[in-house]
């Protein structure tokens, strides 16, 4: 039940920008609220209880409904993908201030021993990630703020999960070169 529920947030949670454009075309941001609503909560129950994933963001989440509820305004729907990015930004940089970044503790669900030339590039992934967040995050917020939900819709439903994929792609890429340098 538990893994159906991370897989049905996960949706929730990509869909999320076309679901609110859409929604937008037929109903005020005031009822919309209660997707934002839906997805905040349902996230909070099934993630890792740590502070960056409840205790830090989940009071904004709370403001925005509110104030898109109150103002039926759509800006506190729209900022969704941009404090989603921000909370990737710093659960990733703190994880550079431990001794053992976010990446590599994902290196090491694959390889256990890692030697300490891939424990410097998983830091310097680490690293890469976050710049990637602070721009998407930027780019997101700049959609926020025009007065196209298209544009909003197309980067944050669509284009940004095109650049993280690339990201990811690239990296793969690069990871397999640095190995094989690290091998010979």
């Amino acid at each position: 039940m538990q893994i159906f529920l991370k897989v049905l947030i996960t949706v929730l949670t990509l869909l999320y920008p076309l679901a609110i454009y859409f929604g937008l075309q037929h109903f005020d941001p005031r009822h919309l609220v209660l997707v934002l609503f839906f997805v905040v909560i349902s996230r909070a129950l099934t993630t890792d209880k740590s502070v960056t994933n409840h205790w830090l963001w989940l009071p904004i989440f709370l403001i925005l409904i509110g104030w898109s509820w109150i103002d039926n305004s759509d800006l506190g729907l729209k900022l969704y993908p941009v404090i989603i990015n921000a909370n990737l930004l710093v659960l990733f940089a703190l994880s550079l201030r431990s001794p053992m970044p976010i990446i590599e503790r994902l290196a090491r669900l694959q390889e256990p021993d890692l030697p300490p030339e891939a424990v410097i590039y998983t830091r310097t992934v680490t690293k890469v990630w976050c710049g990637f967040f602070i721009i998407n995050g930027s780019i997101a917020a700049y959609t926020v703020f025009l007065d196209n939900t298209e544009i909003w819709a197309l980067y944050n439903g669509l284009i940004s999960y095109g650049l993280m994929g690339l990201l990811m792609a690239g990296e793969y890429l690069v990871r397999l070169r640095v190995k094989r340098q690290i091998d010979a």
